[in-house]
């Protein structure tokens, strides 16, 4: 058995477990045998054989009454039960057999030779299958060792003080020593039989312990989720001419998506979108540490160099296989006029209605938080006409593969935007979804889908 086997806690609380059931079996079966004996010995008069056989059924209880406090004693206090008590055990298991053989022989109910082949021996392996409930297969082996020299010792008593059926002889007969080399046997099946069951009783704990680790895995996950999503926008600002949508769906239960919307100090509104390399956990992290330095270099510093300050402070929090891909769209909600910033984010598609035309808007620099120093150019200028769209969508949309392991691609993205260009805002997202899940036939999701459509209102 391996290391974690036996340092397993919670293999060692089976154990003391399945051994104080074996110890309680066997007190049950003292008692029935203290009951026949004292029976019998009144019935048929023998007073003295009574005490002797009383005593050594009392001291054999008293003893598995000991190690059975002593194995109550470990459950409670995670403690080991000293060696002692268990060579103790195994002497009372494997003893007790002889002592039943040799006071059969002693009562003389029957003949002494007789008595070696009785269904008395028949304890001995009463005794051994009852060791393998210690689920330790060395002591299965000592009990049927230790048995085996019993039975043989008491054969050689047979032996010496009764004489044999052929000429007085003293030899033990061979038959007494195949008798012994079976209750042998017995012992090293049982400590197969003991080995077995410690393997299956540790795999199903272990899987048991897995399980656990697993749940508390998900429900920690769920919390991460929960909160996640409370860090989305539930409500919409204030946009006279405009309207805004937003939607997010992680491909696991954390993504590094997100989408925020913010009002600023001079009434100006910032609508953001991130995307952190990766998904699950950690890119969830980097997504808050994204989205709070956003919103607070929003707040203290404005929208000059923005980029620049997320970049730095990014940059010094996450390690060298870490980025985040972010835009960001500054609007005048009763204006015409919006500005656009991109860290590496795109595509950021720009629908003019009037010439059915899109542009797809460049970034300003790379992906934040790659390197310090970076200073990132001048935001777009976009003047969006009545029903014109400005599309924010993550890379999980087009890369997003059917079955035949093509990928819906920005054509497709752009087709289903020309569709919906008499589309409400969220409208659009939904053709979005729509398309690209009918497109992908049930193939799994791989990347966190993020989408922020911005629309002007018509006139």
């Amino acid at each position: 058995m391996t290391e974690e086997t036996i340092e397993s806690r919670a293999f060692q609380r089976a154990a003391l477990s399945s051994e104080a059931h074996r110890i309680i079996g066997l007190l049950w079966i003292l008692g029935a045998l203290m009951i026949a004996v004292i029976a019998n010995n009144i019935a048929s008069g023998q007073t003295a054989l009574l005490y002797v056989q009383t005593l050594a059924l009392g001291l054999t209880i008293a003893c598995e009454i000991f190690t059975l406090a002593a194995v109550n004693r470990a459950l409670r206090t995670n403690e080991r039960v000293p060696r002692i008590i268990w060579l103790i055990d195994v002497l009372i298991d494997s003893g007790l057999p002889t002592l039943a053989l040799l006071l059969l022989i002693n009562s003389r109910y029957m003949d002494p030779y007789q008595a070696l082949v009785a269904p008395a021996v028949l304890l001995y392996f009463l005794f051994i299958s009852l060791s393998t409930l210690r689920l330790n297969p060395s002591l299965s082996v000592l009990t049927g060792l230790l048995s085996a020299l019993g039975y043989l010792a008491v054969s050689a008593h047979v032996a010496g003080m009764y004489p044999g059926p052929e000429a007085g002889s003293s030899a033990i007969p061979r038959v007494y020593f195949i008798y012994a080399g079976l209750i042998l046997i017995g012992g090293i099946v049982s400590a197969v039989v003991a080995s077995q069951i410690r393997h299956h009783v540790f795999a199903a704990l272990r899987k048991a312990e897995l399980q656990r680790e697993l749940e508390r895995v998900h429900n920690a996950l769920d919390i991460a989720r929960s909160i996640q999503q409370g860090l989305l926008p539930s409500r919409q600002p204030v946009l006279g001419g405009f309207e805004l949508a937003g939607w997010n769906q992680p491909a696991e239960q954390t993504g590094g998506d997100y989408f925020d919307w913010q009002t600023l100090p001079d009434g100006r509104v910032a609508v953001s979108l991130g995307d952190a390399s990766g998904h699950g956990i950690g890119p969830a992290l980097v997504t808050a540490s994204c989205r709070a330095y956003a919103r607070a270099s929003f707040l203290s510093g404005g929208t000059d160099g923005l980029l620049d300050r997320l970049n730095r402070l990014l940059a010094e929090d996450l390690p060298a296989n870490r980025f985040v891909t972010y835009a960001v769209v500054l609007l005048n909600p009763f204006g015409s006029h919006v500005k656009v910033l991109s860290a590496g984010q795109g595509p950021i598609l720009w629908y003019r209605y009037a010439d059915d035309k899109i542009e797809n808007l460049e970034a300003q620099g790379i992906p934040l938080g790659l390197m310090t120093g970076v200073k990132y150019g001048r935001a777009s200028e976009v003047r969006l006409a009545p029903n014109d769209l400005l599309v924010l969508v993550t890379d999980g949309f087009y890369e997003w593969a059917n079955p035949d392991d093509e990928e819906f691609g920005l054509a497709r993205l752009e087709a289903v935007i020309r569709e919906c260009r008499d589309c409400p805002a969220q409208e659009v997202i939904t053709r979005l979804r729509s398309a690209v899940a009918s497109f992908c036939r049930g193939t799994e999701q791989l990347d966190d889908l993020t989408a922020v459509v911005l629309k002007r209102k018509p006139l």
